[in-house]
C-alpha cells in the first residue's frame, strides 16, 4: 500500500500543476499581444512613409507633364522660322552658282598620289573661298597637294580652269565663267522650286495649330473668344511668314537674273 501512495501524485500536487501550467499558457498569450502591438506600428509607419513617397512622385510627375497651352502659338512661330531659314541657306546657294557654290568644289576627289589609288575630299586638302565677283580661291594647306588639286578641278564636269596666284604659292585662283542665258532660267527655277516648298512648310505649321485650336473649342479647353484671339493672331504670323518668302525669292530672282 505504502509503494501504491508513492507512486500516485497527490490530488494537492495535480491541481498545483495545472495552476501553473494554466498560468504559464496566460503568460505567453500576453508575451505575444505584446510582441505584435510593438510591430504593427511600425509595420503602418513604414506603410504610410511609401504611400506617401507614392503620392508625392505622383503629384511631381503630374506637375512636370503639365497639358500643353492650345492657345500657345510658339510652335507656329519655330516653324516659319525654321522654313525661312532653311530658305535663305538654299537661296544663298544659288545665287553662288549652284553647282559652282564652294561646298560643290570642296567635294571633288582629290587623287593624292600618282598611279596611286588613295583619294581624299579637295576640301579635306584645302579650303575653298569665294573672293567676290567672279572669282573663287583655293587655299592648299601643304604645296605638294597644289598639283593634285589642280588635276582634280581641270578633270571634273564643273568647266572650271584654276591658275597659279602670283603672290601666294598655295593659292589657286579660279574665275567664274558668265552664266549663260539658259543657266540663268536653271536658276531662278531652282530659287522658285525652294521658295514654294518654304510657303509650303509655312501652310504645315498654320495648319497644324489651327487644329489644335478647334480642338481646344470642341473639347472646351479654352474660351471660344481667346481661341478666336489666338486664332486672328495665327493668322497674321502666318501672313507675315509668307510675305517674308516672298520678299526673299524676289531678291534673290533679281540678284540671280543680274549676274
Amino acid at each position: 500500500m505504502q509503494r501504491t501512495s508513492a507512486s500516485i501524485p497527490s490530488l494537492s500536487t495535480l491541481s498545483r500543476t495545472s495552476k501553473l501550467q494554466a498560468v504559464y499558457r496566460i503568460e505567453l498569450s500576453r508575451h505575444a499581444l505584446r510582441r505584435s502591438f510593438s510591430i504593427s506600428p511600425s509595420l503602418n509607419k513604414s506603410k504610410k512613409r511609401d504611400n506617401g513617397r507614392t503620392a508625392d512622385s505622383g503629384l511631381k510627375s503630374n506637375a512636370n507633364a503639365g497639358p500643353e497651352d492650345p492657345l500657345d502659338l510658339t510652335q507656329l512661330e519655330l516653324g516659319i522660322a525654321n522654313a525661312v531659314s532653311r530658305l535663305k541657306d538654299e537661296l544663298s546657294k544659288l545665287r553662288m552658282g549652284g553647282r559652282l557654290s564652294p561646298e560643290t568644289i570642296e567635294a571633288l576627289r582629290v587623287q593624292l598620289g600618282k598611279g596611286s589609288k588613295e583619294t581624299a575630299k579637295l576640301g579635306e586638302l584645302a579650303q575653298v573661298v569665294p573672293k567676290g565677283g567672279r572669282l573663287v580661291a583655293v587655299l592648299v594647306s601643304e604645296e605638294s597637294y597644289i598639283k593634285p588639286i589642280s588635276s582634280a578641278i581641270l578633270g571634273s564636269n564643273l568647266s572650271l580652269t584654276p591658275q597659279q596666284d602670283p603672290h601666294n604659292v598655295l593659292q589657286l585662283n579660279i574665275p567664274i565663267p558668265p552664266p549663260t542665258k539658259e543657266s540663268r532660267d536653271q536658276t531662278v527655277l531652282a530659287a522658285k522650286a525652294t521658295m514654294e516648298k518654304a510657303a509650303s512648310n509655312v501652310r504645315d505649321s498654320r495648319g497644324a495649330v489651327h487644329k489644335r485650336l478647334q480642338e481646344s473649342i470642341k473639347k472646351r479647353l479654352a474660351r471660344p473668344d481667346d481661341a478666336r484671339k489666338s486664332q486672328d493672331k495665327m493668322e497674321k504670323i502666318a501672313e507675315k511668314g509668307q510675305k517674308e518668302v516672298k520678299e526673299l525669292f524676289e531678291a534673290a530672282k533679281k540678284a540671280m537674273e543680274r549676274a
